[in-house]
């Protein structure tokens, strides 16, 4: 059974369904499609038929809320109390957190069933999924092919109907790129609105968690849950946080929504271009009023970003020191332990972000590269707020190319990096982006990306919706 979160609900509420029973539907088909699509790191199944058993008993009681009884997955870089938590690395391959993250914490209080942990680019760096120390996910629509990263392992799971619904985090683009790559919604909230807490560190000032569903009102719903000020995380904001799905509409008329053009870059390939004409002709159809704009410091961003979250990285992941948890190397001294350690533990895409940083913060390097990033980051950000006085929202694709061939791009990290060239400016601003799925190449999914203002996630909701409930592109489902 694969139902939308809406559809559980009033399965679950009208008795139709227990959460035991759609539990087990879920764990089966987990059991029939994981080794097609390697999505899960994890499987959770006592864990999850205990928390369903949890939640029927909510829904006799009549406390039940939208959420309760229904199966998700989380991306195993959110701690959870109990189970393992491994960043797909092996230098957490045996950790199991004492404590949840906060966006853990709040899915088990709306009586959620997590079913399974799932794969990602080790420490959320990748674009692919392909940088798993474990094992590579595949993309249900041709397995042959990367489902985008670092959140690929959510993303899939979600297409294949191995949960209804999933959390991913989002440093450079690793929730909008996957959803993109694999035909669901991905909401990238802006910067301090979730929470933190129990996030596996890569990039401080940049990494973000998000939902990732199957249609636009289940995103409202999720997001509903996780949204929130948290004392624990420095970063969060106390910000008032309204109920997301009463901003959902069928209609544009009054909003104005702009088309920067230094998003539709050079060697986009051609059936992006003509799906994103589509989809702008659609969106024009719905009311809005369209217009080309223009952010001029975009082209920058990519290189600020490959500044700024490998310098955060290279701090960051200097805990991992074989003392304190995690893998450990017993060398003959503490300086050898500390090197084969970290040698040993981490891949070569993990070093390779370490070793950038590194040198970005060394003595002679950091004003002529990281305090400079950092100012180019400043003027990325005013040109975001000064579109937003004119715009409503953005348009942009969520990625240049349809999803890429299992090892295509592995011996070229520029060229992999150059994959998320649509999405890096939205985390370098801090605010919210969502990917919708927008068409097809050749059966290979095609994204929309809706950029807003600082807590606009409301606004994005409301086009992505409206622009969902005039197409069917998110009603294909892969056969698999």
């Amino acid at each position: 059974m694969q139902v939308t979160i809406q559809e559980a609900s009033r399965l679950l509420r009208e008795k139709k369904i227990s959460s035991v029973e759609l539990t087990k539907d879920y764990l089966e088909r987990i059991r029939q499609v994981e080794s097609k699509v390697r999505a899960l790191v994890t499987v959770t199944d006592e864990p999850a038929l205990e928390q369903a058993r949890k939640a029927d008993e909510l829904i006799a009681s009549g406390k039940a809320g939208a959420l309760t009884g229904v199966p998700i997955v989380i991306k195993d870089n959110m701690c959870t109390r109990g189970i393992k938590t491994t960043c797909s690395s092996k230098m957490l391959e045996n950790f199991v957190p004492p404590y949840d993250a906060s966006v853990v914490e709040k899915v088990n209080a709306q009586g959620m069933v997590t079913v399974g942990k799932t794969n990602l680019d080790e420490f959320a760096m990748g674009s692919s999924t392909e940088n798993s120390a474990l094992f590579v996910t595949r993309n249900p629509w041709d397995v042959s092919r990367v489902p985008g990263g670092s959140s690929g392992g959510s993303a899939v799971a979600v297409v294949v109907g191995e949960a209804v619904c999933a959390l991913g985090s989002d440093t450079g683009g690793s929730i909008r790129q996957p959803a993109g790559f694999c035909s669901v919604v991905g909401l990238k909230p802006t910067y301090g609105r979730v929470s933190r807490y129990g996030l596996v560190a890569f990039a401080s000032s940049l990494d973000q968690i998000g939902p990732l569903t199957q249609d636009v009102t289940d995103c409202a719903l999720l997001f509903n849950a996780i949204a929130g000020h948290d004392k624990r995380d420095s970063t969060s904001v106390p910000e008032p946080v309204p109920d997301y799905t009463k901003c959902l509409k069928t209609d544009l008329k009054g909003m104005r929504l702009g088309v920067p053009k230094e998003y539709y870059v050079e060697g986009m390939q051609p059936e992006v271009t003509a799906a994103m004409k589509s989809a702008l002709g659609k969106l024009e159809e719905l009311g809005a009023e369209l217009e080309e704009t223009s952010l001029p410091s975009t082209p920058y961003a990519l290189a600020v970003y490959y500044i700024i979250a490998p310098s955060e990285a290279s701090a960051n992941l200097a805990r991992y020191d074989g003392v304190k948890y995690g893998y450990s190397y017993a060398g003959d001294s503490m300086w050898e332990s500390m090197e084969k350690t970290r040698g040993n533990g981490f891949g070569p895409e993990v070093k390779r972000r370490i070793m950038l940083g590194t040198y970005a913060l060394s003595a002679g390097y950091y004003d002529a590269w990281y305090v400079k990033a950092q100012k180019v980051r400043t003027l990325i950000r005013r040109e975001f707020d000064a579109a937003f006085e004119k715009y409503d929202a953005l348009i942009t694709p969520t990625s240049p190319t349809v999803p890429f061939k299992i090892g295509e791009k592995t011996d070229d990290p520029l060229a992999m990096y150059l994959s998320d060239v649509c999405t890096l400016p939205i985390n370098i601003a801090g605010v919210p982006g969502i990917s919708v799925p927008a068409g097809f190449a050749d059966g290979l999914p095609i994204g929309m990306q809706i950029i807003g203002r600082h807590f606009g996630e409301e606004t994005l909701l409301r086009v992505a919706y409206a622009f969902e409930q005039a197409t069917d592109w998110h009603k294909r489902k892969a056969g698999i």
